[in-house]
């Protein structure tokens, strides 16, 4: 029975080390980041970016519910990869002006956290 007693109380030495040691390390990290502003939006980071548009080409136009589907390149502005997606149309007259197929370049903004097409150019 002291055998189980004294292995156990050496596993809890050696599991308080290692924790002590672990919980030390974000101190250091946080000490090595402690002049980065961390709270600026990708977009802030870059004022170039603000005015950006990314190259699309529209997959489908859904007029009935002001929905423009895109297949698009990054949109660095709120951390989009490329993808194809569905986006709501800020107003109604981008959605009548482009067709399935149409090259683009467009603008898109988290509004309420959803994000929308709030500049569409179409390529010629």
């Amino acid at each position: 029975m002291k055998r189980t007693i004294v292995a156990v109380a050496t596993l809890s030495a050696a599991f308080a080390a290692t924790l002590a040691a672990t919980a030390a390390a974000p101190a250091f990290a946080a000490d090595a980041m402690a002049g980065m502003n961390m709270s600026a939006k990708p977009s802030a980071m870059h004022p170039a970016m603000n005015n950006a548009l990314a190259s699309a080409e529209v997959r489908k136009v859904n007029a009935a519910n002001g929905m423009i589907t895109l297949k698009h390149g990054a949109l660095e502005n709120i951390g989009m990869p490329p993808m194809i997606m569905a986006y709501k149309a800020k107003d109604a007259d981008m959605v009548k002006q482009v067709h399935e197929g149409d090259k683009v370049k467009v603008r898109i903004e988290n509004i309420g956290g959803t994000p929308v097409i709030v500049k569409l150019e179409k390529q010629s």
